[in-house]
């Protein structure tokens, strides 16, 4: 009979005992090596309607989505992430009234990420920002996207956080920053310069910012 590996991972052996058989020592190595090999599909649908029967993902196997450059691994019961591809970051377009490389701190950018098994949006730059009109007020009544996020990069909810600005004309440090289901995102809350509190700093930074999706 087949022995199994030195390494006690279950891989059948064919022994020279065994009657000579090339196909069935392949298939027995292949049952017990290909479940603990990293697989690659071109999507989990692909994944599920490959993996079913005599073929059923068992735990501890792991494999590789190209479509979205995921790692998973399957825990007995589920698909879980365990890592993502590297994800390139992408420049916002912006409305009229905003500009990159606020304060220097480059230019408002995101990308999607993958942590715990769940997408997260990932923000970092600084915007310079414009005022105008008598009061003054923000352009574009502070939407600073210019182009929506794509629809990957939209939260399911509307999601307010915060964001560092300068103390220039401002008498805050942040201001909230609303990223909407809509894939636009705005600045929210500044006042006019004379107003008390006064709130039109001129640039906002968006660095740190994570969400999930």
């Amino acid at each position: 009979m087949p022995t199994t590996d030195a390494y006690g991972q279950g891989i059948g052996l064919w022994s020279l005992t065994d009657a000579p058989d090339i196909p069935a020592a392949i298939a027995a190595f292949a049952a017990g090596a290909l479940p603990r090999l990293r697989l690659t599909f071109a999507s989990a649908s692909a994944r599920g309607s490959t993996l079913v029967g005599a073929a059923a993902p068992v735990a501890g196997m792991m494999t590789w989505l190209t479509d979205v450059g995921r790692l998973e691994i399957y825990d007995g019961s589920a698909w879980v992430v365990v890592a993502t591809g590297a994800r390139a970051w992408t420049t916002v377009s912006l409305a009229s009234g905003f500009s990159h490389n606020g304060n220097s701190g480059g230019a408002l950018r995101y990308r999607i990420v993958n942590l715990f098994g769940e997408d997260a949006l990932m923000l970092k730059g600084v915007l310079s920002v414009t005022y105008s009109g008598s009061p003054s007020v923000i352009a574009n009544n502070g939407f600073v996207t210019g182009t929506p996020l794509p629809v990957g990069a939209r939260p399911v909810e509307l999601r307010p956080v915060a964001g560092a600005c300068s103390t220039t004309n401002s008498d805050v440090l942040s201001v909230k920053i609303d990223i909407g289901t809509d894939g636009r995102i705005q600045i929210v809350g500044t006042t006019s310069a004379t107003a008390n509190p006064r709130i039109q700093p001129p640039w906002v930074s968006f660095n740190n910012i994570l969400i999930g999706l």
